[in-house]
This record gives structure tokens, C-alpha cells and sequence, in this order.
């Protein structure tokens, strides 16, 4: 067995948490969402991970609502986009380092803290998704440059960074990481060097499409006839080879993923209980790796 938890933000923390991404598929439904989040908690998430621009604040406000100060869950938040209900995607970048401020002033409000945990400072430079043109091209020194200062002031605990490369990393680790957030799973481990780097600097790495891609043409991890086999022989399913080999890969792996649904919250929960013998890992680990990068906008 793995061991279950890690370390994160000077915290000891459980390996699986919760990305609060697909709340705002129950906006509608507000009580459910609650209940969702608190019975999360009462399985063992002790790790929440939003953003305000998540359901343009429904996530936020149901975070705010759902979690008491006793249940002593860390509640990671980012910054780097802002909610965009008008545009073509759902979000539009807020990379300088004004809107980085602003999006930590948004996130102490939504959540209604004085302290957020820690902010994820979300880069644009690797993995799927938009990448910035115009004055969205901030230099990452500018950018950490704010994020230390409201470290500082006391506004946030401590600095994690997103879709970030190997050298930006590198560059940061003199401000203190606590986290990176990258895109990667089973399918697609482009960012090995990088996740051996967080383990020895002690930075806890949370993947994010931890069973592959979103977006069309991206790689997914229960498109492998591998891993339904092995789903098969355990009697689990394919979604649950897929998070219980990031657990078994690297110590220092954090999950966060989501859902709506309290069934598949249970699945997800359960994936620590998941064991693989060494030929069904070193099977897993002989999967192809293919790139994640796709490009949106």
C-alpha cells in the first residue's frame, strides 16, 4: 500500500482531496452542492481546491458556506485568469501583476477569509489550454515579485504555480513553492523531470486532467485496454486505475479530482485502498506517454 498522506504547505495532508471545478454543474441545485462538499469531508478531504473564476464564484460561495473552521480543511485557491460569463471560454487571462492582486482580493472576499492558504499562481506556458499574447505576457519574476508581497502583507500563507516549465520552476524556487499544478497522468508524463525536482525540493505536485485530456485529441488514461484489464483483474474501474497509479508513482502526488455526483465522489475517495503487485505497475508504467499540448483560443 501507499502511504496516504503528504505534505503540503507545511501541512500534513490527505493524498486525495477535492477540485471544486464541477460544483458549478449544480448551481441549480445549491443544497446539493453543500452536502456534496460536507460529505467530502466526512470521507477524509482535507484539501479543497477552487478558483473564483470556477462557476463565475459558485464554487467560492459554496466552499464559504459548506466548510466550518473545525473541520480544518486547507482551501488552495488560484490566480493568473478571472471569470469572462460573456466570452467564447468562460475565463479570460489576468496575468499582470495588478490583476494577480486584484484576483487574490477577489478570492479573500469570496471566501469570505482574511488569509488565503495558499494561491496558485497559474502560468500559461505548458500543457493544454490558452497561452497569453499582448500584455498578458508577464515575466514570471514580475509575477512572483506580487505574489511574495502579499505573502508578505499576510494575505496568502504560501505560493504554488500552474502550468509552469521545468526552467520557470527553477527560476521560482528561490521565492518558496509549495505546490506545482501542472496537466498529467498516465497517458501523457511529459513533466517526469519536473515532478522528480518538486519531490526533492519537497513541493507537492498536483496534477490537474489527471486521467488525461478535456479537450479533444488529448490522451486518455481509460482509452487504454491496459488499464481496463487491470480495472478488470481488481474488480475496480478504469477512472480508479488511472488516479490510484499517480498515487503509487510519486509520494509527493496530491489529487484533487472532481465531481457532482456523491457515488463517484465515494469512487474517487477510494482509490488510496487500490494495491498493484509489481508486474501491474511496471504494466501500467509501459503505457505510451503522448503530449499535452494543445493550444485553446
Amino acid at each position: 500500500m501507499t502511504t496516504l498522506t503528504t505534505s503540503l504547505a507545511a501541512r500534513t495532508v490527505f493524498r486525495i482531496g477535492y477540485g471544486a471545478l464541477q460544483l458549478e454543474r449544480l448551481h441549480d441545485r445549491r443544497d446539493e452542492a453543500v452536502a456534496l462538499l460536507r460529505r467530502a469531508v466526512e470521507l477524509g478531504v482535507d484539501h479543497v481546491d477552487t478558483a473564483e473564476f470556477y462557476g463565475f464564484g459558485f464554487a467560492n460561495d459554496v466552499i464559504r458556506e459548506a466548510l466550518r473552521p473545525e473541520d480544518d480543511v486547507l482551501v488552495v485557491t488560484k490566480v493568473g485568469a478571472d471569470p469572462d460569463p460573456g466570452g467564447r471560454l468562460p475565463l479570460r487571462l489576468a496575468q499582470r501583476p495588478e490583476q494577480l492582486r486584484a484576483g487574490v482580493e477577489d478570492n479573500l472576499r469570496s471566501l469570505g477569509v482574511d488569509r488565503l492558504a495558499v494561491v496558485n499562481l497559474r502560468r500559461l506556458d505548458t500543457g493544454p489550454g490558452l497561452r497569453p499574447e499582448g500584455d498578458q505576457v508577464v515575466d514570471l519574476d514580475d509575477q512572483l515579485a506580487v505574489m511574495t508581497a502579499l505573502r508578505d502583507e499576510g494575505k496568502i500563507g504560501a505560493i504554488g504555480l500552474s502550468s509552469v516549465t521545468l526552467d520557470g520552476l527553477r527560476r521560482a524556487l528561490p521565492a518558496g513553492i509549495a505546490c506545482v499544478q501542472n496537466a498529467y497522468s498516465l497517458v501523457s508524463r511529459d513533466d517526469e523531470d519536473m515532478l522528480r525536482l518538486c519531490a526533492a525540493e519537497g513541493i507537492a505536485w498536483v496534477p490537474f486532467f489527471p486521467l488525461g485530456g478535456s479537450f479533444p485529441g488529448l490522451p486518455k488514461a481509460t482509452g487504454e485496454p491496459v488499464v481496463h484489464a487491470v480495472a478488470e483483474s481488481l474488480g475496480v474501474t478504469p477512472s480508479q486505475v488511472g488516479l490510484a497509479w499517480l498515487l503509487h508513482h510519486a509520494p509527493n502526488v496530491l489529487l484533487i479530482p472532481g465531481t457532482a455526483d456523491a457515488a463517484h465522489l465515494e469512487a474517487n475517495m477510494a482509490v488510496g485502498e487500490i494495491a498493484f503487485d509489481a508486474a501491474t505497475l511496471a504494466t501500467l508504467d509501459g503505457i505510451e506517454s503522448r503530449s499535452n499540448e494543445v493550444t485553446i483560443g
